[in-house]
């Protein structure tokens, strides 16, 4: 029994009490983060931040009276710590970094290297590794001012563009496994200037990512277009949602397909001293639309669009490489991981002369296509019957 007491008294002692908590009250809640360079080598740093009593109405609605939920605060400093001991002397409440959901960049802060930046974030213990990380156009706080409709703020929206997996999507932590990998090699999704995207005509007919930033090591070296964009990403096999519009050859009429599952494997080769790299591509997808008068129940016509598919993948990776290794000379599809895990000797030996070797890489691509479905009606809808092509 006295064992029994004593057990629960050891126990009893390990039941603290809240003694450090910090009420939701005193604490300036940010959303997301700008980083700027300034004259003098100083650093801008840009927050936005909640304000608690726009958050509810009296008719249950998000705001009140239509008011903004957020604010921004900005301060410059020698480094980011420097300025956020600058901003928090403007508020009367303790920043806390826990919901912050992006970091941007402005164009010129990414240009002269964001090395320092990132070790900030990283190193801090407020930041969220899983953040996504933005480069924009001109300013990064103009970006902060960018108007939503369907979100609640500009964080809201760019998080939600990242999770759609529309261009590349870069968390912290990817940046950082980027950057260390063999090619030392990043690349960020670029937005429009904030300034630029202020007024509902403006949203309507701008789109906000307007591409990908590219690096060598922590320094920005070019941008590509989301054209380029998306034939890399078939390359990091990251496409997830994508919508493949055909023409097929000698068909009038166009098709959609929509790839359901894909999967990018690299096959690197080092033969008589060449390097070469052979991408092989396996996708399955669903007709989504039929533009044309085949029936695609038919295996023959529908091995018509499943070439056009792969044709149009082809050409997708072949336009990116050519960016890459001749515009940009830039490994950002980390082929260097892929040689390096096949042929460690070698890669050891020449891993220096790497921005030689890469531009002169051989790519060939092996692509297989699958459309599993046509789609829930087997002939074109609203065509005469007599017109649809079935041989």
């Amino acid at each position: 029994m006295k064992a029994k007491f004593m057990v629960l008294v050891f126990c009893s002692l390990l039941l603290a009490g809240c003694w450090d908590r910090t009420e939701i009250n005193d604490l300036a809640i940010v959303t997301a983060a700008a980083i700027d360079n300034e004259e003098e080598q100083k650093i801008r740093l840009s927050i936005q931040v909640f304000i608690p009593r726009e958050l509810t109405s009296g008719q249950g609605g998000t705001g009140s009276g239509g008011g903004e939920l957020t604010t921004v605060y900005s301060g410059t400093g020698v480094n980011i710590s420097d300025a956020m001991s600058k901003v928090q002397a403007k508020l009367s409440r303790k920043i806390f970094w826990g919901h912050c959901k992006v970091y941007l960049f402005g164009e010129e802060a990414a240009k002269q290297g964001m090395a320092q930046h990132i070790d900030f974030l990283v190193r801090h213990p407020g930041p969220r590794n899983r953040a996504y990380l933005y480069v924009t156009r001109g300013k990064a706080k103009e970006g902060l001012a960018i108007k939503t409709v369907l979100e609640r703020s500009t964080a809201e929206a760019l998080r939600e563009f990242a999770s759609l997996h529309i261009g590349m999507a870069v968390t912290l932590v990817d940046y950082r496994n980027m950057l260390k990998s063999e090619s030392e090699a990043v690349a960020v999704p670029m937005i429009e200037n904030g300034s630029k995207l202020q007024t509902p005509a403006q949203i309507q007919t701008k789109s906000i990512l307007i591409g990908t930033a590219v690096f060598k090591k922590d320094k920005m070296i070019g941008h590509i277009s989301p054209k380029v964009t998306r034939g890399l990403m078939w390359l990091r096999n990251e496409v997830t949602v994508a919508a493949i519009t055909i023409q097929p050859p000698h068909v009038k009429g166009i098709v959609s397909v929509m790839p359901s599952r894909s999967r990018v494997t690299l096959d690197p080769i080092i033969k008589n001293g060449k390097w070469s790299m052979l991408v092989k591509v396996d996708t399955e997808g669903d007709v989504v639309e039929n533009g044309t008068l085949l029936n695609l129940m038919n295996p023959d016509l529908l091995s018509i669009v499943q070439k056009a598919v792969r044709d149009d993948i082809q050409a997708r990776i072949t336009y990116s490489l050519g960016t890459l290794q001749k515009g940009l000379n830039v490994d950002v599809a980390n082929f260097a991981g892929a040689f390096h895990r096949k042929y460690p000797k070698e890669w050891e030996q020449n891993k220096d002369q790497w921005e030689e070797i890469f531009p002169g890489i051989d790519v060939r691509s092996q692509i297989n296509v699958k459309i599993r479905r046509p789609g829930l009606i087997s002939a074109p809808a609203g065509v005469p019957q007599e017109d649809v092509i079935k041989k």
